[in-house]
């Protein structure tokens, strides 16, 4: 009898954990990291079976935390920025303040049929960016690299001309889908974005200088009990082979 109760007790514990395990895990991504976290997603797929019951939702980082206020299950938030995790973590709806894990840089892109020369001579940019009938950039309000490129463009006294010219895009993955299709010639976009294989036919970059914008520290949080196969990604992301493909794909990792 009391093996038996011994043996129920063991397969309700096995049921519940197995039923804890099956639950969605929802990771929500700022759109500027998709290339480099599909890269590591597959490996985490590989040392993690779970991970393939993962969904991941691309957007920008300001959607993605507004979301999460309003309630959208996204059990592990991966920022492009810092003020929308640390706004999250002020508000009660994390489990700690998170790590910054990576930090990104900005480039000028140009479509390639367009038959621009791109030079990192600022003189040489602030001329192309003038010619240029409309020049697309991220939504500065919902997106850090938006608020980034209008740092850089005020910083290089170019603001008050180029205003009225600027596209916003919803993220700066759209930003640089613009360009990659032609229907804008110009953007300002993420450096990893710029160097990701799919744009290679169709774009052509430069890197812009970090010390004419604020530096864009990103930050990633789980939320208030996260579920074991997010916070496995979490401290995977922190990994000497997640690193490595970060650095791969345009960002610098902070010590």
């Amino acid at each position: 009898m009391i093996k038996s109760i011994r043996l129920l007790g063991l397969l309700f514990c096995s049921i519940l954990t197995s039923l804890s395990c099956a639950q969605p895990v929802t990771v929500a991504v700022a759109s500027n990291l998709k290339p480099a976290f599909e890269e590591i997603y597959k490996g985490f797929r590989q040392a993690h079976p779970q991970g393939k019951s993962v969904r991941i939702v691309y957007g920008s980082s300001g959607n993605l935390a507004s979301q999460m206020k309003q309630g959208a299950p996204y059990d592990l938030f991966i920022s492009a920025d810092e003020s929308y995790p640390l706004k999250l973590v002020e508000a009660g709806l994390t489990r700690d303040r998170g790590v910054v894990y990576a930090a990104g840089h900005l480039a000028l892109i140009a479509n390639s049929a367009a038959g621009l020369v791109l030079s990192s001579d600022q003189e040489s940019i602030k001329a192309i960016l003038r010619a240029s009938k409309k020049i697309v950039i991220a939504n500065p309000d919902l997106a850090p690299y938006g608020k980034a490129s209008v740092q850089y463009l005020q910083a290089i006294k170019l603001w008050g001309e180029v205003q009225e010219k600027l596209i916003f895009a919803e993220n700066i993955s759209i930003a640089a889908v613009y360009v990659s299709t032609g229907a804008v010639k110009v953007g300002i976009t993420a450096l990893s974005l710029a160097k990701s294989s799919e744009l290679a036919a169709t774009i052509q970059y430069i890197t812009l200088p970090d010390d004419l914008y604020a530096p864009i520290q990103q930050r990633m949080v789980l939320k208030r009990d996260p579920a074991p196969t997010a916070v496995a990604l979490y401290e995977y992301l922190q990994g000497s082979v997640a690193k490595q493909i970060l650095l791969n794909k345009g960002y610098s990792i902070p010590r």
